[in-house]
């Protein structure tokens, strides 16, 4: 673990968790699941696995500043701001190209800022497997066991189990499918040789940019351009040009779909969730004896009320009567009420929002 670095990606804006995340403040910065954001939350897991000096944060400009107060440990330096938000792809390749100048040997823990993770020994546990895989040269993925048939997870199908002595079977993966109709992923869960797709990657930096420099030339080009301005007055000034020119790009896409040497290890004890919905806060948070679920600063009056998620940032009461499956959300400048079966098209509101200038709710 001597060359094993932490790069967190701290850069999404959360859409889906619309009121409370905004342009301003994006889900990560907030304490959505207590007194900890899940940005301090995706830090502190690391305990253990990662010192904070070797903690890289690839964040979106005018954010560093806040997530660093929340983490003084790791250093500001350590902060890589984005002049624009270019997709997951280009945010990896910062990080690995930033890596390789420090250490040639450098293996990366690619981890979203968003997630929740209960067990979190078996969280290092499994990191540490990860990175006995990368050293192999493999692009590593952790693979979540489904728990029902989600539309709004991509998917994994391994293959054989990897030869080696690893203390828990890691499969070679055949092919990564994006966010299918759930008419797919009924068969892929009766197949049995699928996971969901967790996002969170190990591997040595030197190989992703093998990957990116074969698959992304355009991204390479970019990191190319960076790296002989580095240091120099134009720094700035090529950075931002380099970046506004890059094609928007998430990982998958770019580079592990169609990457050689990919292997999966299924981590479905972790107790994860990607908390990029409101209905997922009833899978992590405890339920009333009705299914309730209350969050953030105000209290909740349920009369007749079942399976309902009240959110309030405000000191507010809210009070609700004879409903059932519902989510509320309320901030003081806006309210959400939607159908728990209508979570995933909350971020349809920023679109509309969008198209009527509302630029102050965004």
């Amino acid at each position: 673990m001597d060359h094993t670095y932490a790069v967190i990606l701290a850069g999404g804006g959360g859409t889906r968790l619309w009121p409370v995340s905004r342009r301003k403040q994006p889900k990560h910065i907030l304490p959505l699941l207590g007194k900890a954001t899940l940005f301090q939350s995706t830090v502190s897991r690391l305990e253990g696995l990662v010192e904070p000096g070797k903690i890289l944060v690839v964040t979106a400009s005018g954010q560093a500043g806040e997530l660093n107060k929340q983490v003084p440990q790791v250093p500001e330096a350590n902060f890589l701001n984005e002049p624009q938000p270019r997709g997951t792809a280009a945010a990896i390749g910062l990080a690995a190209w930033t890596l390789t100048r420090l250490d040639p040997q450098a293996v990366m823990l690619v981890l979203p800022s968003d997630h929740f993770i209960r067990n979190r020994d078996r969280f290092r546990q499994v990191m540490r497997l990860a990175v006995q895989v990368a050293g192999g040269g493999y692009l590593v993925t952790l693979g979540i066991t489904p728990a029902f048939p989600s539309t709004g997870y991509g998917y994994i199908q391994h293959g054989e189990i990897l030869p080696g002595n690893f203390e828990t079977p890691v499969y070679r993966v055949l092919r990564f499918t994006e966010k299918p109709d759930e008419k797919k992923a009924r068969v892929m869960l009766a197949g049995g040789d699928h996971t969901w797709n967790s996002g969170m990657f190990v591997w040595r930096a030197e190989a992703i940019l093998t990957e990116i420099a074969r698959q992304m030339p355009g991204l390479k080009a970019a990191l190319d351009h960076l790296a002989t301005a580095w240091g120099q007055p134009e720094q700035e000034a090529v950075f931002t040009s380099e970046w506004k020119q890059l094609k928007p790009e998430t990982i998958d896409y770019g580079i592990m779909e169609k990457a050689g040497k990919v292997a999966v290890i299924p981590a479905g004890d972790l107790d994860w969730s990607d908390i990029g919905s409101w209905d997922v806060l009833f899978d992590v948070l405890s339920p009333d004896r009705d299914g309730n679920v209350v969050a953030g600063s105000g209290g909740h009056l349920p009369l007749e009320t079942h399976n309902t998620l009240v959110f309030s940032i405000e000191k507010k009461l809210v009070v609700t009567v004879g409903v059932s499956d519902l989510l509320v959300i309320e901030t003081g400048d806006a309210l959400l009420v939607c159908h728990r079966d209508h979570a995933q098209q909350v971020r349809q509101v920023i679109e509309k929002l969008k198209e009527m200038g509302k630029e102050e709710y965004l």
